[in-house]
């Protein structure tokens, strides 16, 4: 029998931390973070982790889990996300993965997980190569690869093509969940101006203090590539203005938060909810509700 978890996703700043936590009050859960950055010690702005409060009022997993220094992969994700769920589990609380990380959750959730030597960069860019082909061109190329998929659809097929391409660097297993992914979302101008909000407090709580350390201790390090810092780095080498840093950074996160709609959007089974909607928190406990009773 598989296990229901619950799954949050959405674009950076939406409100994932603060619906998860509210979903684990309401159902005895554990939150499970689902972002690639959030695992960085010492690195608690810029990644938006939840506040001491937040992770003292409801346990979260996934968090604090390496130094700056070290690598972290979406194999490494799926391997120390199930035995979380394991662990959630054991003690009769609902896992509850919380993040925006599609990559990393998608491995999760689909049966399969990434290892190997291939850098991830190069099964992004794979992936989209295949997203312009049509249901029709997709089918050819599975034929073409001697593949056999039951039930054919798109994510199915892209992802048979990526096992096949990849080979052992991708490992095909059966889905240990039965996820309900709810992804939050909300009207374009909105949440661009959360994001230049939350940007805006993340300076007054002291990111630049954090990202100049970084700068200064390991300025080449995979954690310091992510958005929240790299952004500051032409600042502190005197190439740009603050004020330039911090547009930039708000710009970088816009686009991020786009790239993130979309790949929820494409390649994964997802149920939409607009925040600014009435009663939005109520309808999306009770299908929680619902789903868990199921």
């Amino acid at each position: 029998m598989k296990t229901k978890i619950i799954v949050i996703v959405g674009p950076t700043a939406v409100g994932k931390t603060a619906l998860a936590i509210e979903v684990a009050k309401r159902f005895g859960g554990e939150v499970v973070s689902g972002d690639s950055q959030q695992v960085y010690r010492r690195l608690d702005i810029g990644t938006a982790k939840a506040s001491l409060e937040e992770q003292a009022a409801v346990p979260h997993h996934l968090i604090d889990v390496r130094e700056v220094t070290e690598s972290y992969s979406a194999f490494d994700f799926v391997s120390e996300a199930k035995k979380a769920i394991e662990d959630i589990q054991s003690r009769g609380k609902l896992a509850i993965i919380a993040g925006g990380t599609g990559l990393y959750i998608q491995s999760l959730l689909e049966g399969y997980h990434l290892g190997g030597e291939t850098p991830h960069e190069e099964i992004l860019a794979y992936r989209a190569s295949l997203e312009p082909y049509s249901d029709e061109e997709l089918v050819h190329l599975v034929e073409q690869a001697g593949l056999e998929i039951p039930q054919f659809n798109r994510r199915r097929a892209i992802r048979a093509l990526e096992i096949a391409h990849f080979g052992q660097d991708l490992e095909n297993q059966e889905t240990l969940y039965e996820p309900l992914i709810i992804c939050l979302d909300d009207e374009r101008s909105q949440l661009y101006e959360r994001i230049n909000r939350r940007v805006d407090l993340m300076f007054e709580a002291g990111l630049l203090d954090e990202a100049k350390w970084l700068f200064d201790h390991y300025p080449d390090v995979q954690a310091a590539k992510g958005i929240g810092y790299k952004e500051l780095f032409p600042y502190f080498r005197g190439e740009q203005t603050l004020e330039e840093a911090n547009e930039s950074l708000k710009q970088a996160t816009r686009r991020f938060a786009k790239r993130q709609l979309t790949w929820f959007r494409n390649r994964m089974q997802v149920t939409f909810y607009q925040i600014g909607e009435p009663d939005v928190q109520d309808r999306i406990l009770s299908q929680i509700e619902e789903f868990l009773d199921d």
